[in-house]
């Protein structure tokens, strides 16, 4: 994990969330849940859009977004809990 953390050599100036998010898009590309479009553009623009798989993924996704807008306070009482313990 220490090397997800390091700045890329390629990419210098790209915060580390960038670099994250990217990393995690590019797992879902390779599992078949989105697909990559590279437009040859300046500045550079790609597009991520689900697939067929990843479009049976939505309603799943909807569901446990609600249930983590729901259940917010008491996520964040017990992170508060753990990290006061």
């Amino acid at each position: 994990m220490a090397a997800l953390r390091r700045p890329a050599p390629a990419a210098p100036g790209v915060p580390q969330r960038t670099l994250t998010r990217t990393l995690a898009l590019r797992h879902l590309e390779r599992d078949g849940i989105v697909t990559l479009t590279v437009y040859a553009e300046v500045p550079p623009r790609v597009e991520y859009e689900l697939t067929e798989l990843g479009e049976g993924l939505r309603a799943t996704v909807r569901a446990f977004t609600q249930w983590l807008t729901d259940h917010h306070g008491e996520i964040e009482a017990a992170r508060a809990r753990h990290d006061n313990a």
